[in-house]
């Protein structure tokens, strides 16, 4: 029952905050840029992908100036 062959494992975790890094998006991408989001579901929902390209691509640019790699 008792087994004394087992080992306990010590688990250490920094504290040390990660160093600010003004390249990281402050953002999730859910909630980056929601007008051009929302400009843009609505247009594919009402004319397809396709039909869209220009909504599309400001939607991209908007999260690439939001720190996003797209």
């Amino acid at each position: 029952m008792g087994n004394a062959s087992a080992k306990a494992v010590e688990v250490k975790v920094s504290e040390t905050p990660a160093p600010a890094n003004t390249d990281k998006p402050k953002l999730k991408p859910c909630c980056a840029c929601p007008e051009t989001k929302r400009a843009r579901d609505a247009c594919i929902i009402e004319h397809g992908e396709e039909n869209c390209g220009p909504l599309i691509e400001e939607h991209k640019a908007c999260m690439r100036k939001m720190g996003f790699n797209i």
